[in-house]
């Protein structure tokens, strides 16, 4: 689970833990995916990630390899930059990049890295955290950003569950809704709801849908 120290990915790794899974708590600094592994309990191991860093990601692929042969789940949450004081016309496009940086670009070579073990596991799942922003079918202005990379990661998810179809990797995208995090703010829903919607992808049911768009369990128009 990326992006796990603190709000949706913390409390995904919770409820994981909860339903008896080996959980691997990500974050990029060490000491503060140690510190948050260690109020979860012994079924929660923090794991030092940089999803920017290619060397982390190999890194981390051969830590997972040789403690656990295997992943069975995915869960790609790490995201940053909710612009909201940008619009689309004026944005910085340096402040596009490094969002896309970790949006995009960072589920998409921790997948690359961690495919070989996924193909490991009995019951493959990767989970994309998205949001209902990056819906084309009521898009609107604002936060170009965050959006344009959700949109590029919806497409991610698209193209990956056609590719992995035949490997029976579940591939899924799921927005948990507005939820009162850090980045959410006050006002959203409460964080153990939004984060059930990942759980629910993240423990299909062999046979349960692949490239889709979700929410509570609910298809979302692309």
């Amino acid at each position: 689970m990326t992006g796990a120290n603190r709000g949706i990915g913390r409390e995904v790794c919770r409820q994981l833990a909860a339903l008896g899974h080996t959980v691997l708590l990500t974050a990029r600094s060490a000491e503060a995916a140690t510190a948050a592994a260690a109020e979860l309990g012994p079924e929660v191991h923090p794991v030092r990630l940089d999803v920017t860093s290619e060397d982390d990601a190999v890194r981390v692929a051969g830590e997972v390899a040789g403690r656990f042969g295997r992943l069975d789940v995915l869960v790609n949450n790490a995201a940053i930059t909710y612009d909201t004081w940008q619009r689309a016309s004026t944005a910085d496009l340096d402040v596009v990049r490094q969002a896309a940086e970790t949006n995009l670009y960072g589920p998409w070579r921790l997948t690359q890295a961690l495919l070989p073990l996924l193909r490991e596991s009995a019951h493959p799942r990767i989970v994309n955290v998205s949001s209902e922003a990056a819906s084309l079918t009521n898009m609107g202005g604002g936060t170009p950003a965050y959006t344009s990379s959700k949109v590029a990661l919806n497409a991610l998810t698209r193209m990956l569950a056609a590719e992995l179809r035949t490997d029976r990797i579940l591939v899924n995208a799921v927005c948990p809704g507005w939820v009162a995090t850090d980045m959410g703010g006050p006002g959203g829903r409460p964080v153990p709801e939004g984060a059930a919607s990942v759980v629910w992808a993240a423990t299909l049911p062999d046979g349960g849908p692949t490239g889709g768009f979700f929410r509570d369990g609910r298809p979302l128009p692309w």
